[in-house]
């Protein structure tokens, strides 16, 4: 089974990285580019058969190491 993570800055937190890639693009010659926001995106492929236990696990992943939860929200999908 594999993964999917998607750890995003919850709404309100400064994105200094963001705005550097909008400040970028800006000057790449894109225009348009309104607020920028950036993540990470994780894939881990499990072992485990179980969707149950594997959302769990995925989850416990997101919460003890891979999110900040103060400041980060995450998302996952899993597939076979």
């Amino acid at each position: 089974m594999k993964a999917k993570i998607h750890v995003t800055l919850k709404t309100g937190v400064l994105d200094p990285q963001g705005k550097a890639i909008a400040h970028a693009l800006g000057n790449l010659g894109f225009s348009g580019i309104g607020d920028v926001r950036q993540g990470k995106f994780i894939e881990i492929e499990l072992a485990e058969a179980d969707r149950a236990k594997a959302e769990a696990s995925v989850r416990e992943m997101c919460e003890r190491l891979l999110a900040n939860t103060v400041i980060e929200n995450y998302r996952f999908e899993l597939s076979a």
